[in-house]
C-alpha cells in the first residue's frame, strides 16, 4: 500500500482496490483531470473527503483577467468527482450548483478544492466543495448530485 504521503498513489491504489477488474473499463485520472493539470493533495475515504490543487493557467481567464467560472467549475467537478469513485460504484454528476465568492486571480497561482460527501440517499450522493485561494479565502463554494449507475453493493 503507497504510503499516505503520496496521495496520488494511494488514491489511485484504492480505486484499484474498489473496482477490481472493472478498472480496466475507465480512464483514471480521467483525460480532463491530466488536462487541466489537477493534483490530489489529500485523501480520506472514511471521513469522505478529497482534497485537490488546480494551477490558473493564463488560458483560463475571462476578459476581466479572472478565472473563467466555468473552469472553476470543471475544477470542483474534478474533485467530487474522484471523490464520488472511492465512497460509491460508479456514478455521474446530475447536478452541479457553483456559487461564486471572489474573482480568482492569475497570480494566486492555484486553487485548492475541499470535496465532502455529504449523504447517500438510495441512488443519490450528495456533496459540496469549498475553493479557497493560496492563502486560504474561500472564492467558491458548490452542491452537488450525483447519481449511481451501477450499485454493486
Amino acid at each position: 500500500m503507497p504510503k499516505p504521503d503520496e496521495p496520488f498513489a494511494m488514491f489511485m491504489h484504492l480505486v484499484r482496490e474498489k473496482l477490481g477488474d472493472k478498472i480496466a473499463h475507465y480512464q483514471i485520472p480521467p483525460p480532463v483531470f491530466q488536462a487541466t493539470r489537477g493534483e490530489i493533495v489529500e485523501v480520506d475515504v472514511e471521513g469522505g473527503r478529497l482534497v485537490t490543487r488546480f494551477p490558473i493557467l493564463p488560458e483560463y481567464l475571462n476578459p476581466y483577467g479572472s478565472m473563467q467560472g466555468g473552469m472553476l467549475a470543471v475544477a470542483v467537478d474534478n474533485t467530487l468527482g474522484p471523490l464520488s469513485m472511492l465512497v460509491a460504484p460508479p456514478n455521474v454528476t446530475r447536478h452541479l450548483e457553483v456559487t461564486y465568492s471572489r474573482p480568482v486571480r492569475l497570480e494566486m497561482g492555484y486553487i485548492q478544492v475541499i470535496g465532502r460527501l455529504l449523504d447517500r440517499q438510495g441512488q443519490q450522493l450528495h456533496f459540496k466543495a469549498d475553493v479557497y485561494e493560496p492563502r486560504g479565502t474561500r472564492v467558491a463554494r458548490a452542491r452537488a448530485v450525483h447519481w449511481i449507475v451501477e450499485d454493486g453493493g
